[in-house]
């Protein structure tokens, strides 16, 4: 099954849950690599979506 591929707005919100997460010492070591390497990938997607919307936003205004 394909996985749904998150919104801006959601892959935002789930980094911020993991930022709290780690700010408040609630993660665990075992989780810890886990957590990290699903920030590295949303953020990643994240800023492959603002590169999009700039060449968008330029080819408009071209």
């Amino acid at each position: 099954m394909a996985k749904k591929e998150v919104t801006y707005a959601e892959a935002m919100a789930e980094i911020e849950k993991i930022l709290a997460r780690l700010r408040n010492e609630e993660m665990d070591v075992d989780s810890l690599a886990a957590e990290v390497k699903r920030a590295t990938e949303l953020i990643a997607s994240c800023k492959a979506r603002l590169r999009k919307a700039e060449a968008d936003v330029n080819k408009v205004l071209e």
